[in-house]
Protein backbone atom coordinates (compact mmCIF):
# COMPACT_ATOMS: atom_id res chain seq x y z
CA UNK A 1 0.00 0.00 0.00
CA UNK A 2 2.79 2.29 0.94
CA UNK A 3 4.65 1.59 -2.31
CA UNK A 4 1.51 2.31 -4.36
CA UNK A 5 1.04 5.65 -2.60
CA UNK A 6 4.69 6.51 -3.21
CA UNK A 7 4.30 5.73 -6.92
CA UNK A 8 1.27 8.05 -7.20
CA UNK A 9 3.12 10.85 -5.41
CA UNK A 10 6.12 10.50 -7.76
CA UNK A 11 3.82 10.44 -10.77
CA UNK A 12 2.09 13.66 -9.73
CA UNK A 13 5.48 15.21 -8.99
CA UNK A 14 6.72 14.38 -12.49
CA UNK A 15 3.53 15.80 -14.04
CA UNK A 16 3.83 19.03 -12.07
CA UNK A 17 7.47 19.41 -13.08
CA UNK A 18 6.56 18.76 -16.74
CA UNK A 19 3.84 21.42 -16.80
CA UNK A 20 6.09 23.82 -14.87
CA UNK A 21 9.00 23.41 -17.28
CA UNK A 22 6.70 23.67 -20.32
CA UNK A 23 5.19 26.90 -18.96
CA UNK A 24 8.67 28.34 -18.33
CA UNK A 25 9.75 27.46 -21.87
CA UNK A 26 6.61 29.05 -23.34
CA UNK A 27 7.18 32.23 -21.37
CA UNK A 28 10.84 32.30 -22.44
CA UNK A 29 9.87 31.90 -26.07
CA UNK A 30 7.22 34.62 -25.73
CA UNK A 31 9.68 37.01 -24.10
CA UNK A 32 12.26 36.29 -26.78
CA UNK A 33 9.74 36.97 -29.53
CA UNK A 34 8.56 40.14 -27.81
CA UNK A 35 12.09 41.48 -27.52
CA UNK A 36 12.68 40.58 -31.15
CA UNK A 37 9.50 42.40 -32.15
CA UNK A 38 10.45 45.45 -30.10
CA UNK A 39 13.92 45.43 -31.61
CA UNK A 40 12.54 45.26 -35.15
CA UNK A 41 10.07 48.06 -34.43
CA UNK A 42 12.77 50.22 -32.87
CA UNK A 43 14.93 49.76 -35.95
CA UNK A 44 12.02 50.54 -38.26
CA UNK A 45 10.81 53.63 -36.49
CA UNK A 46 13.94 55.21 -35.06
CA UNK A 47 13.43 59.00 -35.13
CA UNK A 48 15.37 60.74 -37.84
CA UNK A 49 15.81 57.68 -40.06
CA UNK A 50 14.67 58.49 -43.58
CA UNK A 51 12.33 56.16 -45.45
CA UNK A 52 14.39 56.66 -48.62
CA UNK A 53 16.97 54.16 -49.80
CA UNK A 54 20.28 54.72 -51.54
CA UNK A 55 18.71 53.61 -54.81
CA UNK A 56 15.98 56.28 -54.78
CA UNK A 57 15.86 59.38 -57.00
CA UNK A 58 13.61 61.44 -54.72
CA UNK A 59 13.98 64.91 -56.18
CA UNK A 60 15.16 67.03 -59.11
CA UNK A 61 18.55 65.73 -60.37
CA UNK A 62 18.83 62.96 -57.80
CA UNK A 63 19.37 62.36 -54.07
CA UNK A 64 21.77 65.31 -53.63
CA UNK A 65 20.41 67.52 -56.46
CA UNK A 66 23.77 67.26 -58.19
CA UNK A 67 23.10 64.94 -61.13
CA UNK A 68 25.10 62.05 -59.66
CA UNK A 69 23.86 58.45 -59.93
CA UNK A 70 25.74 56.14 -57.53
CA UNK A 71 24.21 52.73 -58.30
CA UNK A 72 26.46 49.89 -59.43
CA UNK A 73 25.61 46.81 -61.46
CA UNK A 74 24.34 48.76 -64.46
CA UNK A 75 25.17 48.15 -68.10
CA UNK A 76 28.50 49.34 -69.49
CA UNK A 77 27.08 49.91 -72.97
CA UNK A 78 23.74 49.94 -74.81
CA UNK A 79 23.82 47.07 -77.31
CA UNK A 80 20.51 47.59 -79.10
CA UNK A 81 19.57 50.57 -81.33
CA UNK A 82 16.25 50.77 -79.49
CA UNK A 83 15.87 49.42 -75.96
CA UNK A 84 12.74 47.57 -74.88
CA UNK A 85 10.51 49.04 -72.20
CA UNK A 86 9.92 47.17 -68.99
CA UNK A 87 6.59 48.98 -68.85
CA UNK A 88 4.85 52.02 -70.26
CA UNK A 89 1.75 53.92 -69.07
CA UNK A 90 -0.21 56.76 -70.67
CA UNK A 91 0.06 60.24 -69.13
CA UNK A 92 -0.65 63.79 -70.23
CA UNK A 93 1.77 66.53 -71.28
CA UNK A 94 4.30 68.38 -69.16
CA UNK A 95 7.93 69.29 -68.57
CA UNK A 96 8.31 67.80 -65.08
CA UNK A 97 10.76 64.94 -64.81
CA UNK A 98 9.77 61.81 -62.86
CA UNK A 99 11.16 61.06 -59.40
CA UNK A 100 11.36 57.74 -57.55
CA UNK A 101 11.28 56.73 -53.88
CA UNK A 102 10.06 53.74 -51.89
CA UNK A 103 9.83 51.68 -55.11
CA UNK A 104 7.26 54.13 -56.44
CA UNK A 105 7.54 56.65 -59.29
CA UNK A 106 5.94 60.11 -59.25
CA UNK A 107 5.19 62.49 -62.10
CA UNK A 108 2.89 65.43 -62.84
CA UNK A 109 1.06 66.30 -66.05
CA UNK A 110 -1.73 68.39 -67.52
CA UNK A 111 -4.88 67.09 -69.16
CA UNK A 112 -7.41 69.64 -70.40
CA UNK A 113 -7.71 72.34 -67.74
CA UNK A 114 -6.47 70.14 -64.90
CA UNK A 115 -3.04 69.51 -63.45
CA UNK A 116 -2.49 65.99 -62.13
CA UNK A 117 -0.09 64.22 -59.76
CA UNK A 118 0.46 60.48 -60.29
CA UNK A 119 2.11 57.67 -58.36
CA UNK A 120 3.03 54.35 -60.05
CA UNK A 121 4.64 51.10 -58.94
CA UNK A 122 8.29 51.38 -60.02
CA UNK A 123 8.50 47.77 -61.24
CA UNK A 124 5.09 47.12 -62.79
CA UNK A 125 3.81 50.56 -63.81
CA UNK A 126 0.53 49.89 -62.00
CA UNK A 127 -1.08 53.14 -60.87
CA UNK A 128 -1.14 53.43 -57.07
CA UNK A 129 -2.90 56.78 -56.81
CA UNK A 130 -3.62 59.96 -58.75
CA UNK A 131 -4.88 63.41 -57.83
CA UNK A 132 -6.23 66.05 -60.22
CA UNK A 133 -7.31 69.62 -59.62
CA UNK A 134 -8.66 72.45 -61.82
CA UNK A 135 -5.86 74.67 -63.10
CA UNK A 136 -6.35 77.13 -65.96
CA UNK A 137 -3.08 78.48 -67.32
CA UNK A 138 -3.29 82.27 -67.46
CA UNK A 139 -0.50 83.91 -69.47
CA UNK A 140 1.81 80.89 -69.34
CA UNK A 141 4.00 80.59 -72.43
CA UNK A 142 4.71 76.98 -73.46
CA UNK A 143 1.58 75.71 -71.66
CA UNK A 144 2.21 71.97 -72.06
CA UNK A 145 2.03 71.30 -68.32
CA UNK A 146 3.76 71.47 -64.91
CA UNK A 147 7.48 72.12 -64.72
CA UNK A 148 8.59 71.15 -61.20
CA UNK A 149 9.42 67.56 -60.26
CA UNK A 150 7.70 65.97 -57.25
CA UNK A 151 9.93 65.96 -54.16
CA UNK A 152 9.64 62.94 -51.82
CA UNK A 153 10.76 62.90 -48.19
CA UNK A 154 9.73 60.72 -45.21
CA UNK A 155 6.71 59.24 -47.01
CA UNK A 156 5.49 62.67 -48.06
CA UNK A 157 5.28 63.84 -51.67
CA UNK A 158 5.41 67.57 -52.45
CA UNK A 159 4.17 68.84 -55.82
CA UNK A 160 4.25 72.41 -57.16
CA UNK A 161 2.25 73.32 -60.25
CA UNK A 162 2.94 75.94 -62.90
CA UNK A 163 0.36 78.34 -61.42
CA UNK A 164 1.61 77.94 -57.83
CA UNK A 165 -0.61 75.19 -56.40
CA UNK A 166 1.46 73.48 -53.69
CA UNK A 167 0.43 70.09 -52.27
CA UNK A 168 1.79 67.81 -49.57
CA UNK A 169 0.52 64.24 -50.09
CA UNK A 170 0.89 61.03 -48.17
CA UNK A 171 3.34 59.47 -50.62
CA UNK A 172 1.92 55.95 -50.14
CA UNK A 173 -1.83 56.51 -50.01
CA UNK A 174 -2.14 59.79 -51.93
CA UNK A 175 -4.35 61.65 -49.46
CA UNK A 176 -3.68 65.39 -49.09
CA UNK A 177 -1.93 66.32 -45.84
CA UNK A 178 -1.90 70.06 -46.55
CA UNK A 179 -2.12 72.40 -49.54
CA UNK A 180 -1.66 76.04 -50.52
CA UNK A 181 -2.52 78.37 -53.39
CA UNK A 182 0.73 80.33 -53.36
CA UNK A 183 -0.42 82.84 -55.96
CA UNK A 184 -3.27 83.94 -53.68
CA UNK A 185 -1.30 83.79 -50.42
CA UNK A 186 1.84 85.53 -51.68
CA UNK A 187 0.50 87.64 -54.57
CA UNK A 188 3.39 86.82 -56.87
CA UNK A 189 3.84 87.95 -60.46
CA UNK A 190 3.69 84.84 -62.59
CA UNK A 191 6.87 84.37 -64.65
CA UNK A 192 6.50 84.02 -68.42
CA UNK A 193 6.85 80.23 -68.29
CA UNK A 194 5.11 79.70 -64.94
CA UNK A 195 6.51 78.46 -61.65
CA UNK A 196 9.27 75.96 -62.44
CA UNK A 197 11.68 75.41 -59.51
CA UNK A 198 11.20 72.06 -57.77
CA UNK A 199 10.57 72.23 -53.98
CA UNK A 200 13.63 71.63 -51.80
CA UNK A 201 13.77 69.73 -48.47
CA UNK A 202 16.33 70.82 -45.88
CA UNK A 203 15.91 69.12 -42.48
CA UNK A 204 12.46 70.11 -41.18
CA UNK A 205 11.74 72.64 -43.93
CA UNK A 206 10.23 72.67 -47.40
CA UNK A 207 11.74 75.59 -49.33
CA UNK A 208 10.04 76.97 -52.45
CA UNK A 209 11.10 79.76 -54.81
CA UNK A 210 8.00 81.72 -55.88
CA UNK A 211 8.83 85.43 -56.18
CA UNK A 212 6.10 86.66 -53.86
CA UNK A 213 5.58 90.18 -52.59
CA UNK A 214 6.72 91.43 -49.18
CA UNK A 215 10.12 89.76 -49.09
CA UNK A 216 8.87 86.38 -50.34
CA UNK A 217 11.13 85.42 -53.24
CA UNK A 218 11.91 82.33 -51.13
CA UNK A 219 9.51 80.89 -48.58
CA UNK A 220 10.24 78.06 -46.12
CA UNK A 221 7.42 75.98 -44.68
CA UNK A 222 7.35 73.40 -41.92
CA UNK A 223 7.36 70.27 -44.06
CA UNK A 224 4.86 68.47 -41.81
CA UNK A 225 2.30 71.21 -41.09
CA UNK A 226 2.77 73.67 -43.97
CA UNK A 227 3.23 76.57 -41.55
CA UNK A 228 5.42 79.39 -42.87
CA UNK A 229 8.74 79.53 -41.02
CA UNK A 230 10.57 82.29 -42.89
CA UNK A 231 10.59 84.33 -46.11
CA UNK A 232 13.50 86.13 -47.80
CA UNK A 233 14.58 88.35 -50.72
CA UNK A 234 12.66 90.74 -52.96
CA UNK A 235 14.04 89.62 -56.31
CA UNK A 236 11.95 88.49 -59.30
CA UNK A 237 12.61 84.81 -59.83
CA UNK A 238 14.26 82.80 -62.56
CA UNK A 239 13.29 79.18 -63.31
CA UNK A 240 16.43 77.70 -61.77
CA UNK A 241 16.05 75.28 -58.84
CA UNK A 242 17.71 76.32 -55.56
CA UNK A 243 20.29 73.99 -54.01
CA UNK A 244 21.95 73.61 -50.60
CA UNK A 245 25.73 73.29 -50.22
CA UNK A 246 28.34 73.20 -47.45
CA UNK A 247 30.58 76.25 -47.11
CA UNK A 248 32.86 77.30 -44.24
CA UNK A 249 31.26 74.74 -41.94
CA UNK A 250 27.73 75.94 -42.64
CA UNK A 251 24.81 74.75 -44.74
CA UNK A 252 24.14 77.41 -47.39
CA UNK A 253 21.02 77.76 -49.55
CA UNK A 254 21.88 78.96 -53.08
CA UNK A 255 19.20 80.90 -54.96
CA UNK A 256 19.66 82.29 -58.47
CA UNK A 257 17.18 85.08 -59.28
CA UNK A 258 16.93 87.64 -62.07
CA UNK A 259 19.08 90.04 -60.06
CA UNK A 260 21.62 88.02 -58.12
CA UNK A 261 23.13 84.84 -56.77
CA UNK A 262 22.47 84.62 -53.05
CA UNK A 263 23.69 82.40 -50.23
CA UNK A 264 21.35 82.15 -47.23
CA UNK A 265 20.97 80.23 -43.98
CA UNK A 266 18.41 77.54 -44.94
CA UNK A 267 17.00 77.38 -41.40
CA UNK A 268 16.33 81.11 -40.95
CA UNK A 269 16.55 82.78 -44.36
CA UNK A 270 19.33 85.07 -43.11
CA UNK A 271 21.42 86.38 -46.00
CA UNK A 272 25.06 85.25 -45.82
CA UNK A 273 26.31 86.72 -49.12
CA UNK A 274 24.99 88.08 -52.40
CA UNK A 275 26.60 88.55 -55.81
CA UNK A 276 24.78 90.82 -58.30
CA UNK A 277 24.17 89.04 -61.61
CA UNK A 278 21.39 90.26 -63.90
CA UNK A 279 19.87 87.48 -66.00
CA UNK A 280 16.59 87.27 -67.89
CA UNK A 281 15.99 83.56 -68.17
CA UNK A 282 18.14 81.39 -65.92
CA UNK A 283 16.86 77.81 -66.18
CA UNK A 284 19.80 75.49 -65.46
CA UNK A 285 20.58 74.83 -61.80
CA UNK A 286 23.70 76.29 -60.16
CA UNK A 287 26.48 73.70 -59.91
CA UNK A 288 29.17 73.44 -57.25
CA UNK A 289 32.49 71.55 -57.17
CA UNK A 290 35.96 72.13 -55.69
CA UNK A 291 34.95 75.38 -53.96
CA UNK A 292 33.55 76.88 -57.17
CA UNK A 293 29.99 77.86 -58.06
CA UNK A 294 28.98 78.09 -61.72
CA UNK A 295 25.84 79.40 -63.44
CA UNK A 296 24.97 79.79 -67.12
CA UNK A 297 22.09 81.41 -69.03
CA UNK A 298 21.39 81.24 -72.75
CA UNK A 299 21.00 85.03 -73.13
CA UNK A 300 23.47 86.21 -70.52
CA UNK A 301 26.45 83.87 -70.71
CA UNK A 302 28.19 82.37 -67.68
CA UNK A 303 29.77 83.31 -64.37
CA UNK A 304 32.14 81.43 -62.07
CA UNK A 305 32.42 82.27 -58.38
CA UNK A 306 35.04 81.15 -55.89
CA UNK A 307 33.55 79.98 -52.58
CA UNK A 308 35.68 81.05 -49.63
CA UNK A 309 36.34 77.95 -47.51
CA UNK A 310 36.97 79.88 -44.26
CA UNK A 311 34.32 82.59 -44.45
CA UNK A 312 30.82 82.90 -45.86
CA UNK A 313 32.01 84.97 -48.80
CA UNK A 314 32.32 84.63 -52.59
CA UNK A 315 34.42 86.32 -55.26
CA UNK A 316 34.06 86.46 -59.03
CA UNK A 317 36.64 84.40 -60.94
CA UNK A 318 35.32 85.36 -64.37
CA UNK A 319 32.15 86.37 -66.17
CA UNK A 320 31.48 85.95 -69.88
CA UNK A 321 28.62 87.48 -71.82
CA UNK A 322 28.79 87.56 -75.57
CA UNK A 323 28.01 85.89 -78.87
CA UNK A 324 27.88 82.12 -78.65
CA UNK A 325 29.72 81.58 -81.96
CA UNK A 326 32.98 83.17 -80.86
CA UNK A 327 35.62 80.72 -79.76
CA UNK A 328 36.62 82.86 -76.76
CA UNK A 329 33.07 83.14 -75.46
CA UNK A 330 32.05 80.56 -72.96
CA UNK A 331 28.71 78.82 -72.55
CA UNK A 332 25.05 79.79 -72.88
CA UNK A 333 23.02 77.00 -71.27
CA UNK A 334 19.31 76.76 -71.86
CA UNK A 335 17.62 73.79 -70.15
CA UNK A 336 20.63 71.56 -69.54
CA UNK A 337 22.50 71.91 -66.24
CA UNK A 338 26.29 71.77 -66.83
CA UNK A 339 28.92 69.58 -65.13
CA UNK A 340 32.10 70.59 -63.28
CA UNK A 341 34.70 67.84 -63.57
CA UNK A 342 38.18 68.58 -62.28
CA UNK A 343 39.56 71.69 -63.94
CA UNK A 344 36.93 71.81 -66.68
CA UNK A 345 33.27 72.69 -67.27
CA UNK A 346 31.04 70.75 -69.67
CA UNK A 347 27.70 72.04 -70.86
CA UNK A 348 25.26 72.37 -73.74
CA UNK A 349 24.86 75.70 -75.52
CA UNK A 350 21.52 77.04 -76.75
CA UNK A 351 21.84 75.42 -80.18
CA UNK A 352 22.80 72.03 -78.76
CA UNK A 353 26.59 72.47 -78.95
CA UNK A 354 28.30 70.29 -76.34
CA UNK A 355 31.22 72.37 -75.05
CA UNK A 356 34.21 72.11 -72.77
CA UNK A 357 35.55 75.19 -70.95
CA UNK A 358 38.70 75.70 -68.96
CA UNK A 359 37.58 76.32 -65.39
CA UNK A 360 40.08 79.00 -64.45
CA UNK A 361 39.53 81.19 -67.55
CA UNK A 362 36.20 80.25 -69.14
CA UNK A 363 37.95 79.79 -72.48
CA UNK A 364 36.45 77.19 -74.77
CA UNK A 365 38.59 74.06 -75.23
CA UNK A 366 36.37 72.19 -77.72
CA UNK A 367 32.88 71.96 -79.19
CA UNK A 368 31.01 68.86 -80.36
CA UNK A 369 27.83 68.62 -82.44
CA UNK A 370 27.29 64.84 -82.40
CA UNK A 371 25.48 64.40 -79.09
CA UNK A 372 22.25 66.06 -80.29
CA UNK A 373 21.25 67.50 -83.70
CA UNK A 374 21.85 71.24 -83.86
CA UNK A 375 18.66 73.27 -83.33
CA UNK A 376 17.53 76.26 -81.31
CA UNK A 377 17.07 75.21 -77.64
CA UNK A 378 18.38 71.68 -78.38
CA UNK A 379 18.88 69.95 -75.06
CA UNK A 380 20.82 67.19 -73.29
CA UNK A 381 20.40 66.15 -69.64
CA UNK A 382 23.68 64.84 -68.20
CA UNK A 383 24.09 62.51 -65.21
CA UNK A 384 27.36 61.12 -63.86
CA UNK A 385 27.77 57.46 -62.89
CA UNK A 386 31.31 56.52 -61.79
CA UNK A 387 33.65 57.58 -64.63
CA UNK A 388 30.92 57.79 -67.27
CA UNK A 389 28.39 60.44 -68.23
CA UNK A 390 24.88 59.33 -69.19
CA UNK A 391 23.24 61.79 -71.59
CA UNK A 392 19.55 61.85 -72.42
CA UNK A 393 19.00 64.13 -75.39
CA UNK A 394 15.83 65.80 -76.67
CA UNK A 395 15.49 63.23 -79.48
CA UNK A 396 14.71 60.54 -76.90
CA UNK A 397 18.17 58.97 -77.10
CA UNK A 398 20.29 57.75 -74.20
CA UNK A 399 24.06 58.03 -74.68
CA UNK A 400 26.79 56.50 -72.51
CA UNK A 401 30.04 58.40 -72.91
CA UNK A 402 32.94 60.15 -71.26
CA UNK A 403 34.04 63.78 -71.15
CA UNK A 404 37.60 65.04 -70.90
CA UNK A 405 39.65 68.01 -72.12
CA UNK A 406 40.51 65.83 -75.14
CA UNK A 407 36.88 65.63 -76.23
CA UNK A 408 33.59 63.75 -76.05
CA UNK A 409 33.92 59.97 -76.39
CA UNK A 410 30.67 58.19 -77.24
CA UNK A 411 30.60 54.59 -76.01
CA UNK A 412 27.08 53.67 -77.15
CA UNK A 413 23.67 55.14 -77.87
CA UNK A 414 20.09 53.83 -78.01
CA UNK A 415 16.62 55.22 -78.64
CA UNK A 416 14.30 55.05 -75.64
CA UNK A 417 11.27 57.19 -76.36
CA UNK A 418 9.81 59.27 -79.20
CA UNK A 419 9.74 63.08 -79.12
CA UNK A 420 6.29 64.69 -78.89
CA UNK A 421 4.96 68.07 -79.95
CA UNK A 422 3.34 69.75 -76.95
CA UNK A 423 6.57 70.63 -75.16
CA UNK A 424 7.85 72.33 -78.31
CA UNK A 425 5.71 72.46 -81.42
CA UNK A 426 8.73 72.48 -83.75
CA UNK A 427 10.81 69.90 -85.62
CA UNK A 428 8.98 66.64 -84.83
CA UNK A 429 8.77 67.45 -81.13
CA UNK A 430 11.18 67.12 -78.22
CA UNK A 431 11.74 65.34 -74.91
CA UNK A 432 12.77 68.07 -72.49
CA UNK A 433 11.87 66.48 -69.13
CA UNK A 434 14.77 65.24 -67.00
CA UNK A 435 14.82 61.43 -66.49
CA UNK A 436 15.14 59.63 -63.14
CA UNK A 437 17.73 56.89 -62.52
CA UNK A 438 16.68 54.47 -59.77
CA UNK A 439 16.69 50.72 -59.00
CA UNK A 440 19.06 50.20 -61.97
CA UNK A 441 16.30 51.52 -64.24
CA UNK A 442 15.67 54.77 -66.07
CA UNK A 443 12.25 56.46 -65.88
CA UNK A 444 11.41 59.05 -68.53
CA UNK A 445 8.43 60.74 -70.14
CA UNK A 446 7.17 62.59 -73.15
CA UNK A 447 3.75 64.19 -73.64
CA UNK A 448 1.98 60.85 -74.06
CA UNK A 449 3.55 58.28 -71.78
CA UNK A 450 5.85 57.47 -68.88
CA UNK A 451 8.18 54.56 -69.54
CA UNK A 452 10.61 52.38 -67.60
CA UNK A 453 13.71 50.76 -69.11
CA UNK A 454 15.83 48.19 -67.25
CA UNK A 455 19.56 49.08 -67.21
CA UNK A 456 20.69 46.16 -65.01
CA UNK A 457 23.91 44.49 -66.15
CA UNK A 458 23.78 40.79 -66.96
CA UNK A 459 25.66 38.58 -64.49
Amino acid sequence: MESSLLFVIKFFHICIMYFFIRTILRWALHIKQSFLFIFICSCSFTPGVKSLSADDWPQWRGPQRNGVWTETGVVERLDEPRLKNRWRVPIGSGYSGPTAAGRRVYVTDRLGKKERVHCFDAFTGNKIWSHSYPCSYARVTYPAGPRASVTIDDNRAYSLGAMGYLFCFNAVAGNILWQKDLRIEYDFKLPTWGIAASPLIEKNLLIVQIGGKDNATLVAFDKITGKEIWRALEDPINYSCPIVIDQAGKRVLISWTQKSLSGLDPQSGTLYWQQPYATRNGIASPVVANQHLFVSSYFDGSMLLKLDSDQLKVSVVWQRKGRSDRITDSLHCCISTPLLLGDYIYGVDSYGQLRCLELKTGNRIWENLRAVPKARWANIHMVRNADKVWMFNERGELIIGSLSPKGFCEISRAKLIDPTLKQLNQRDGVCWAHPAFAYRHIYLRNDKELICVDLTAND
